[in-house]
């Protein structure tokens, strides 16, 4: 399984409901565990594999969520700023504002509907995956002049990279595309 970069078609598409929960989305959502821990992130959405519907997965602190047809109902008013990364945009980091607490629903591996509360570091991470099911990136939530530098700078390296055929030595494994 490998990860999508940013300029891949799928990360800017709104991904489809998932219709079934069985045994190969199970095997799909572990592949997706193993992809994002050795990328060191804490959450990877189905598009950024190339699969065009709303799953995800998140591990914080040892805790794996494994996330279906996420959607969120409430929304804090508190807001908090935070830097952010996505294994999609590889060494991009930039600060973005989110609420700090959400209340979500979404469906568990096992096709169980779920509702709950997440706060913080949860929270935040849960909309960041849910954002990509609907084609939107954390840079689309930062500044003008920081998106123009960062579409220069992943326009000059990933040029430089295709070109050298560089890309596993700069992304230290099999995981990207």
């Amino acid at each position: 399984m490998k990860i999508v970069l940013y300029g891949t078609p799928v990360l800017r598409k709104v991904s489809k409901k998932v219709e079934k929960i069985d045994n190969e989305l199970n095997e799909t959502l572990d592949e997706m565990i193993v992809t994002m821990r050795n990328a060191k992130g804490i959450g990877l959405a189905a598009n950024q594999v190339g699969i065009d519907k709303r799953f995800f997965v998140l591990e914080i602190e040892d805790e794996i969520k494994k996330i279906i047809n996420p959607e969120i109902l409430e929304f804090s008013k508190e807001l908090i700023e935070i830097e952010e990364g996505c294994l999609s945009l590889p060494g991009i980091y930039k600060k973005a504002t989110r609420p700090r607490v959400i209340k979500v629903k979404y469906w568990n591996e096992k096709g169980e509907e779920v509702t709950e509360e997440m706060e913080d570091l949860w929270a935040r991470a849960f909309q960041h995956e849910l954002d990509h099911l609907d084609g939107i990136l954390f840079i689309d939530k930062i500044s003008v002049t920081n998106k123009q530098i960062i579409s220069l700078i992943t326009f000059l390296f990933l040029n430089f990279i295709y070109k050298n055929h560089l890309l596993h030595y700069i992304c230290k494994g099999d995981f990207y595309e």
